[in-house]
């Protein structure tokens, strides 16, 4: 490693860890066995194509399965090496040089190099591309193979944060030369290689003898992944043993599995949060004071009792949260005003709004009884929200960044640049509220280069601060992560708290009892 000393480097500000467990007590883990998982997000247009993955089926299938990146966030919000096995930089943080794992092989017998590497990156950069990590890998000014297992990255300017990012979900590693070979059929150097895959209905994994990783992870023989979209089947097939898991459990039910015997409860505070983004180069969320009434406008206490059940906290329109390092808790709470909204209404030379808001539970479980929530909050004010209620098939792709006002969830990030890269920088194609704020934009490259902690700290909370006051993403709570396990299986001590599911790593985590 470098001498770089800033904390985040190597750890996140506050660790993982289960909230609360119910059920018999964690075992060591064993190898065999199968695992089921009934996981919501999936999506009849899925492939292995990691540039497209934006939920929690293909990405732990993919990140925690069939393929792997350079490096890990494991659960306690460490940085590890996944195929990199150690990196260092230059005193400015601009150049990293990253050293490979040897004797890794792809699922068809190709050796893992420098390459691979190479190769996987540049399709994200690669002319039409889409990808979602596309301004993680467009600050890389240049890639130079320097030896077979070993590749140095030249920065567009010092990032403190460049070795976490190269764990994103996106980032995948493809065999060089055989990449839509690769996607087609899902060739990897991950612990499971590909049996079945029907998109958006189910995949299949077969553990890879004599992986790089050993026995320290993918702990069984095989594993299947459900796609289950809908909330009250995803319960009921744990409820009745056709999986050994689920993610997003129903609020309103999880009385039901904590009776259960068979099952535990696993909930891990994060940085997940539920949105509303506008698109604020479209009138009228164009308008600042249009912003500021709809911020005004929403209960969010309310939200977090009613949709969440106490499962979360209030939110304050930023997406950094409780286990970011440099997350604002000081920052004055936006409150529910019905008053202060109708005055930013009137600034706008308003007397009243009436808006779409598009919602279906695909972007999160209630949401579209938080949208019908926000609608009852905001009439006092004379803004009158009218609830589209869209198909879950094709959400992501049919509504999101594309209607001007719609519900969304992040499941977060490691550090506050990542979160702030994908979502809240200028052009990004994930930037789902078109923000693009010059004093934001400016802050955002200063603090990335930024070495000194303090000076840091300062940037990211006026940057927080922004957000709160002027920004166009309603966030109006963040929300635990809680799923839902068979005793059957057992899991770590510490369960990861950047995604679901163990970071998405459930399948190379978790084992049979």
């Amino acid at each position: 490693m470098s001498g770089i000393s800033r904390r985040g480097l190597l750890k996140t500000g506050v660790a993982a860890g289960v909230l609360g467990l119910s059920g018999m007590p964690l075992r060591a883990q064993t190898r065999g066995g199968k695992f089921t998982a009934g996981l919501s997000g999936a999506n009849t247009s899925d492939s292995w194509d990691g540039r497209t993955h934006s939920d929690v089926f293909m990405i732990s299938a993919a990140l925690g399965g069939v393929f792997d990146a350079l490096t890990e966030v494991a659960a306690d919000g460490s940085l590890k090496g996944e195929l990199a096995e150690s990196w260092e930089a230059t005193a400015d943080a601009k150049t990293w040089t990253f050293n490979l794992r040897q004797g890794v092989t792809f699922h068809n017998g190709k050796a893992f190099g420098a390459d691979d590497v190479i190769e996987s990156l540049q399709m994200h950069v690669a002319e039409g591309s889409k990808s979602a990590a596309q301004p993680l890998v467009a600050a890389i000014t240049e890639m130079k193979k320097m030896t077979e297992h070993q590749v140095q990255f030249t920065l567009e300017s010092g990032n403190a944060d460049f070795p976490y990012l190269m764990s994103d979900y996106h980032l995948l590693m493809y065999p060089a030369g055989q990449i839509e070979e690769a996607i087609a059929n899902g060739i990897g150097t991950g612990l499971y290689s590909v049996v079945a895959f029907d998109p958006g209905v189910r995949f299949v994994g077969r553990r890879v003898s004599d992986h790089y990783k050993g026995d320290s992870a993918g702990f069984f023989d095989e594993i299947e992944l459900i796609a289950i979209n809908d909330n009250t089947a995803r319960m009921n097939a744990l409820m009745t043993g056709q999986v050994d898991a689920i993610n997003r459990i129903d609020f309103k039910a999880e009385a039901l599995l904590k009776a259960n015997p068979r099952l535990r409860v696993q909930e891990v505070t994060g940085n997940q949060h539920y949105s509303f983004p506008m698109l604020t180069k479209s009138a009228p969320f164009n308008d600042v004071n249009v912003r500021k009434a709809l911020k005004y406008g929403i209960n969010r206490q309310e939200m977090v009792d009613k949709i969440l059940l106490g499962h979360g906290r209030v939110a304050n329109d930023t997406p950094i949260g409780p286990a970011n390092q440099y997350y604002a808790g000081d920052l004055e709470q936006l409150a529910y005003d019905p008053d202060k909204a109708k005055f930013h209404l009137q600034q706008a030379g308003m007397d009243s709004l009436n808006i779409d808001l598009s919602a279906s539970n695909a972007a999160f479980e209630g949401a579209v009884d938080a949208a019908q929530l926000y609608q009852a909050a905001a009439a006092p004010a004379g803004i009158n929200i009218n609830v589209v209620q869209e198909p879950a098939d094709g959400y992501w792709s049919n509504v999101w960044l594309k209607k001007p006002f719609c519900a969304s969830y992040w499941t977060g990030r490691a550090t506050e640049d990542w979160m702030f890269s994908s979502a809240y920088e200028a052009g990004v194609p994930w930037n789902d509220s078109q923000w693009d704020h010059p004093r934001f934009q400016e802050l955002l490259y200063s603090a990335r280069a930024e070495l000194d902690s303090d000076k840091r700290r300062e940037q990211y909370r006026e940057m927080q601060m922004i957000l709160r006051d002027e920004g166009g993403v309603i966030i109006p709570m963040f929300a635990n992560f809680v799923q839902a396990v068979s005793n059957r299986i057992s899991t770590p001590d510490t369960i990861g708290n950047t995604a679901q599911m163990d970071n998405n790593r459930m399948i190379e985590r978790w084992s049979v009892a």
